[in-house]
């Protein structure tokens, strides 16, 4: 399907035509990949910022998927279309090669020469994964994410459960799985959706571990190697036997399992953060809570990587529409507007004043969301920063096919691990 671009664009035209300040307008395009709730809310804030103002028109392009985006960008690129001003891109964990590219336009550059007023950012983790290695900003990272746990207050508390304590370790998850399904009659007790962000990249952080040696490839891509030890090999075990006595019901690469979840169906989801928008409007209620950890591993948990997508700048356009198009980005940077985006969204939160600005009932309403946020100051910054690979969107795909493999018997989860390891030092090279 090629992509829609949306009413807001006609709108904001009839708008422009409408006013005698025609000629003071200036236009921008953002591109972008959203979908379900978040793309009615990132709407709706583009919607309420051109009625704010009278200088600037945003015009939004949405794309159905990553692939269809990136391939209109290649003919923007050659010259075969007129390129936007904010593109939406996926976290490819190398964000600096990124930013070498001849169309983009690192955010650094774009704010010095127009600050944003306030761009205290909250944590300086939240925005690692756009950040080149001297700390500087390269994208907007208006769609930061973490992977956390759903649970469905209702069934926890059908089988006597307390639904303002879930489990804060792997073993204490089984206990309350086997609960769920044995005293609480729960045919599907946990599904998963983001399998590798939550099953194998962050099972390093979190667990005060390097997800690659050395140093996550943070100072350096010389012999990188992932480094699954024997945590990884205790992990993926126990998984595959939820998989053999039907506690683990369902598990996917994208957000396939989220519907069991927001259909009432499964007690239990796992996924990135950014899944809230969905979960709200599904009309359960829920909790969240983090990612368990093992207490055998560490007495803490640590912070999880924050990944997601950016809104990247693109070079090619008038002074102008840079200006402008900084003006929308300290719009969505306010307080205000990024507290409600967090809310609605499950993004993370950009600034300390967004996480502050957040409705406290907000948080009494779901128990547990505040905790998410401060879990980030948890553990070793090192080991939580983020991590830079060559080529990693490929790897991903052989880590995906690695734990589909052993969760469906097919091969030894080590196996699947270290054979997954082996091609993908291939393509770190």
């Amino acid at each position: 399907m090629k992509p829609i671009v949306s009413r807001l664009a006609i709108l904001g035209m009839s708008t422009l035509l409408a006013t005698p300040a025609f000629a003071q307008k200036t236009e921008i395009e953002i591109w972008h990949t959203l979908s379900g709730p978040n793309r009615s809310e990132f709407e709706s804030l583009i919607s309420r910022f051109n009625g704010s103002q009278s200088n600037v028109v945003v015009d939004l392009t949405h794309y159905d998927d990553q692939a269809e985006l990136e391939e209109d960008a290649a003919q923007a690129i050659a010259g075969k279309r007129d390129k936007p001003d904010l593109v939406q891109l996926r976290d490819n964990r190398s964000p600096e090669a990124v930013a070498q590219h001849k169309d983009i336009l690192p955010l650094y550059q774009l704010l010095a020469k127009y600050p944003v007023p306030d761009a205290s950012w909250f944590l300086e983790k939240t925005t690692d994964f756009v950040r080149d290695s001297k700390g500087r900003l390269l994208a907007f990272p208006y769609m930061a994410e973490v992977p956390v746990m759903f649970y469905n207050i209702d069934l926890y508390r059908g089988a006597g459960l307390d639904a303002n304590a879930p489990p804060p370790t792997w073993p204490d998850f089984q206990a309350h799985l086997l609960k769920l399904r044995n005293d609480g009659g729960v045919s599907c007790p946990y599904v998963t959706s983001d399998q590798v962000k939550v099953h194998i990249e962050n099972l390093a952080p979190i667990n005060d571990e390097y997800y690659l040696t050395p140093d996550n490839g943070l100072k350096s891509s010389k012999n990188l190697a992932f480094n699954f030890n024997t945590l990884y090999m205790r992990h993926l075990s126990l998984m595959v036997s939820w998989r053999k006595t039907d506690l683990l019901m369902q598990h996917s690469a994208a957000g396939q399992a989220t519907s069991a979840f927001t259909q009432g169906r499964c007690a239990v989801l796992t996924a990135a953060s950014g899944a809230l928008g969905e979960v709200r409007q599904s009309g359960v209620r829920f909790g969240v809570a983090p990612i368990p950890y093992y207490a055998q591993e560490t007495k803490k948990p640590g912070a999880p990587f924050i990944g997601g997508s950016a809104l990247w700048a693109v070079k090619g356009h008038s002074a102008e529409r840079q200006k402008a198009t900084a003006q929308l980005l300290a719009y969505l940077a306010t307080p205000v507007v990024a507290a409600q985006w967090h809310q609605r969204t499950g993004y993370m939160p950009l600034t300390d004043a967004a996480f502050r600005a957040a409705d406290v009932s907000f948080y009494n309403r779901i128990p547990g969301a505040r905790k998410v946020v401060e879990q980030m100051t948890n553990g070793d910054s090192k080991k939580s920063a983020g991590f830079d690979v060559r080529n990693y969107p490929k790897i991903l795909v052989l880590l995906n096919q690695a734990f589909d493999q052993a969760l469906s018997d097919q091969t030894p989860p080590m196996s699947a691990l270290m054979n997954a390891k082996s091609e993908a030092a291939k393509l770190m090279r």
